[in-house]
């Protein structure tokens, strides 16, 4: 689990190397997590079966508050709904 930025982590992406929409998926998040001072991770799913077993069609996939929010793509506009709300009770980050 590689974590991109200090503090809380409220949102994680899941991916792969060498995916695309990953790549794409990490620009949107990137920019929001910037503008609203919020912690992220990105963890490869092909480090875990459990993972690979669940997520391998549907990355990128982004959590938030270890919620599943988007698969495929990340919609700005969901991402930052979710963020609005306040994060779940003893949450600091997402655990693979």
């Amino acid at each position: 689990m590689e974590t991109r930025t200090p503090g809380v982590n409220r949102i994680t992406l899941l991916g792969r190397p060498g995916c695309h929409l990953c790549d794409d998926a990490r620009a949107v998040i990137e920019r929001v997590a910037a503008e609203l001072g919020v912690g992220w991770d990105e963890r490869d799913i092909t480090a875990s079966p459990q993972d690979m077993r669940e997520y391998w069609d549907k990355i990128p996939v982004t959590l938030v508050d270890g919620v599943q929010i988007d698969f495929w793509r990340v919609s700005e506009t969901r991402l930052r709904a979710a963020l609005g709300r306040p994060p779940r009770p003893g949450r600091t980050r997402e655990t693979p």
